[in-house]
């Protein structure tokens, strides 16, 4: 991972799996213009370091992010060349190539559930808390509905956006939002152990499969079908495949090469 000069994130690396920390507990780490772009540059290294199998966002202190800085929804303090808004965010989770586990330890509110949405698994402590309170505000979430409806069925997405009430990590999860609920003192554990699994998997298969669910998602069954025929003869060619079926039938652990 490149070394950068962050302002509102926290990047650190273990082996081959870098955690991404929004770095303003003080404020429960508002999503301001500063740290989209920051997220936008790290997502961007990780994506291209060969070190890098399984990433991990998070907040620091008890919340994720309580969502947009209202204060300083376009004041920019990045010291860094701007590569984007919130939107061009979301549309960068939906290319990643490479897993992405959101570690929640407390609040999610408004724009941070778009965020939570678009990661590959949502781990969450039960204490945590979440909503989508933009229409108290007289305000409402549009951006984040492109892709919570996704996970959230749309009965219950009109309920979380047109009452604005905030909702427990269970509830959460009996949605569609979170993948896991664990108590308080295991998040860290989980988190761990779910991220190391995913670091031990093949590098070559987890890009390849994610980049082919990223682009079946745009297309009707008429059309996927064939494309991910096309995508299972091209991972089966790889080294890593090749690889991995020799390991299965000498009873060994693969050596994975990523290609």
């Amino acid at each position: 991972m490149e070394e950068r000069d962050y302002q509102s994130l926290l990047v650190q690396q273990d082996g081959h799996i870098v955690t991404l920390t929004f770095n303003k507990p003080e404020k429960k780490n508002p999503l301001s213009q500063e740290v989209v772009n920051e997220l936008l540059w790290a997502l961007d290294d990780a994506e291209a370091s060969d070190d890098v199998r399984v990433i991990v966002l998070t907040g620091a202190g008890n919340a994720f992010s309580a969502g947009a800085d209202l204060k300083g929804m376009t004041a920019d303090r990045s010291k860094l060349e701007k590569k984007g808004e919130f939107d061009d965010l979301l549309l960068r989770f939906d290319t990643m190539k490479k897993p992405i586990v959101a570690r929640i330890p407390g609040y999610v509110m408004g724009g941070a559930m778009g965020i939570v949405a678009c990661c590959h698994f949502a781990i969450a402590c039960e204490s945590a808390i979440l909503g989508t309170p933009e229409i108290k505000r007289g305000l409402f979430p549009m951006m984040i509905m492109a892709v919570l409806q996704r996970v959230v069925h749309s009965r219950e997405l009109l309920k979380l956006i047109l009452l604005g009430d905030k909702i427990t990590a269970t509830k959460a999860q009996e949605i569609g939002l979170l993948t896991e609920v664990v108590p308080d003192d295991q998040l860290d554990a989980r988190v761990a152990e779910l991220a190391g699994q995913l670091a031990k998997q093949s590098p070559n298969a987890m890009r390849m499969g994610l980049n082919a669910f990223n682009e079946q998602r745009k297309m009707s069954v008429e059309e996927a079908l064939p494309y991910l025929r096309e995508q299972l003869y091209a991972v089966l060619n790889s080294e890593d495949a090749k690889e991995g079926l020799a390991a299965f039938f000498e009873k060994r652990e693969p050596q994975w090469t990523g290609r």
